[in-house]
């Protein structure tokens, strides 16, 4: 999990540039932008400036961790239907190219491509199963600058019905390899890029909840799993995992007070 950025520089900074096919930013639309800010503000120390943003979707803010650039946060505007949830954006050369790829292997794109001022080109869209995500061509904003650190993206998984299908919808559009678990009764695709995983494909069956449907989940790290857990709840949000160990560290699932889900992962020791 923690090889997802794998061209990070030793002092856990992002790479100049994310190859293309690399979750290199997410992004979180919201209702409430102040309240969203003094959540995660102080879970994971976060500090806030304005945009830039597509000016068609509204207020924007990036959240930033030690000066760098780590996510983003929006308003939900009026007339588009978009979940209240966190969403990986995948590096692209060209954004229209990519979104038209996405089109021709069945999946949508509900928003752009469009530009966000001079930090890139963006569309969001959703694969044939319905799971969300985005496509970031960068400018002058080339995604997430920081790595590693705790409040720092470090992992994406998409949870849906199978993988077969799904995993080579993301093969096609996005260059990566698959790299599928030798298990009977576990339908598991890590996705990888140049050898080094970026992502990875669950597959649930019937078992996937009626009420989400296929999702993408976003991990941030965290310095301690448990800590992060009570924080959540003490700032209103809600814990839907309790925390366990798991192959890659101690993780959790929460959501914010708005429902937006994620995962906090501490690392190995």
């Amino acid at each position: 999990m923690t090889e997802a950025r794998g061209n990070a520089r030793p002092n856990g900074e992002a790479p100049a540039r994310y190859a293309p096919g690399t979750p290199c930013w997410v992004s979180l639309m919201v209702h409430g932008l102040e309240a969203t800010e003094r959540f995660y503000g102080a879970l994971f120390g976060w500090e806030f400036c304005p945009g830039p943003g597509p000016e068609q979707l509204g207020p924007y803010v990036r959240a930033l961790l030690d000066g760098q650039p780590v996510a983003g946060i929006g308003v939900l505007p009026p007339d588009r239907h978009l979940p209240v949830a966190w969403t990986p954006y995948f590096a692209s050369d060209d954004a229209d190219t990519t979104a038209a790829a996405v089109r021709i292997c069945g999946g949508t794109i509900g928003v752009g491509p469009l530009d966000a001022a001079d930090a890139g080109r963006l569309a969001i869209g959703s694969d044939p199963c319905g799971a969300v995500f985005g496509i970031w061509q960068p400018a002058a904003h080339t995604g997430q600058a920081l790595v590693g650190a705790p409040g720092t993206p470090a992992w994406n998984e998409l949870t849906t019905y199978e993988t077969t299908h799904v995993a080579k919808f993301y093969e096609t559009v996005f260059g990566h390899e698959e790299e599928r678990t030798a298990s009977a009764d576990r339908d598991h695709v890590t996705l990888r890029l140049a050898g080094r995983p970026v992502a990875a494909v669950h597959g649930l069956g019937d078992a996937l909840p009626r009420d989400r449907g296929p999702h993408w989940t976003t991990y941030f790290t965290v310095a301690d799993t448990d800590d992060a857990v009570d924080q959540v709840l003490h700032l209103g949000g809600r814990v839907l995992t309790r925390p366990h160990d798991s192959d890659h560290g101690r993780v959790a699932e929460v959501a914010d007070p708005e429902g937006a889900r994620f995962a906090v992962v501490q690392g190995r020791r």
